[in-house]
């Protein structure tokens, strides 16, 4: 820091790609807080990016992310990979912050250069994800890591944001939860690349493992080339079926690589990102634009009936 307040960012992304888990933080720190410097960080990191594997996994609560993470991430780091680790947690209701749960369960890595684990707050935002999500995978990315894996809070029907965000999306279930059926409910029949029914030591397991085989089959994923998402089972907490999830990943990481999708989620990824970050400037221009013309001086013109919303909103851009 040259002064308090204001950041290093040449030397704080240096630190980062070096492997210093403290400048991952402070630049992951930066983006949470919406740090004015975040804009030359992102332009800094913005040639080392790009290369990252990011692997989404998603599931309701209780059927094993944690665990299935820290089984992932041995795989890796077997094989020599670096890896990030983004687990979204729900927000405190007291101080607001991550409660750190998946830190707690994944304690086997913390001691391990190679794996850089982050716990952020969703802050009530839905979709399981945090709003800052986007922008701390480029950090992790522009760090380094070959292979980012991202662990949403625990979804429910309609929250499916992860998709959005990541390369590989693992959907995981367990046996005896009603899981099937909430899958078909919830959407994610049609965004999951892979789907591990976990806990395959609980009755019913082989049943559950029919049924989302089954629901598969009667989707619109039947054309030649087009991906048909695997079902494993697994045991996580002891490290059963790891060596199957990891051949499925790696499998359709071939396809999309092979088939052109994964350059075609990348680049809807950005377009998403590009857009909220122009949409959250736009909504802060609106509010100091002269004139008149701030977006609550026009809201009082409306609610009084002086001007309909639709000019409301016309006067307001043209401010």
């Amino acid at each position: 820091m040259r002064r308090f307040g204001e950041v290093d960012v040449a030397a704080l992304v240096r630190s980062a790609r070096e492997g210093s888990p403290r400048a991952v933080a402070r630049l992951i720190t930066l983006v949470e807080n919406e740090h004015p410097a975040l804009p030359e960080v992102m332009a800094t990191l913005a040639p080392h990016t790009g290369e990252a594997w990011i692997i989404g996994l998603t599931g309701s609560p209780g059927v094993g992310k944690s665990t299935t993470s820290t089984m992932l991430v041995r795989a890796f780091r077997a094989a020599g990979r670096r890896v990030g680790v983004l687990a979204v947690d729900p927000s405190s209701p007291f101080s607001g912050g991550a409660l750190l749960g998946d830190r707690i369960r994944m304690v086997d890595h913390a001691l391990d250069s190679g794996v850089y684990m982050r716990s952020m707050a969703s802050r009530g935002h839905l979709g399981g994800l945090a709003w800052a999500a986007p922008q701390a995978l480029r950090v992790l990315d522009g760090a380094g890591c070959a292979v980012i894996i991202v662990e949403t809070v625990g979804v429910g029907q309609s929250e499916i944001e992860i998709a959005g965000l990541a390369d590989t999306t693992v959907v995981l279930l367990a046996p005896g939860m009603g899981d099937g059926v909430q899958a078909a409910k919830a959407g994610i029949l049609e965004v999951g690349d892979l789907f591990v029914v976990n806990k395959a030591d609980r009755d019913g397991a082989d049943s559950t493992v029919r049924e989302l085989r089954h629901m598969i089959s009667l989707g619109d994923r039947t054309e030649p080339g087009t991906w048909r998402p695997p079902v494993v089972k697994t045991m996580a907490d002891r490290g059963e079926g790891g060596q199957e999830v990891m051949a499925a990943l790696h499998k359709h990481r071939e396809h999309a690589e092979s088939s052109g999708e994964l350059r075609r989620r990348r680049v809807r990824r950005a377009e998403r990102e590009v857009e909220a970050i122009a949409l959250a400037q736009l909504r802060l221009r609106m509010r100091g634009v002269p004139d008149g013309s701030s977006l609550p001086e026009v809201a009082e013109r409306v609610a009084s009936g002086e001007i309909d919303p639709y000019a409301a909103a016309r006067q307001v851009l043209d401010g």
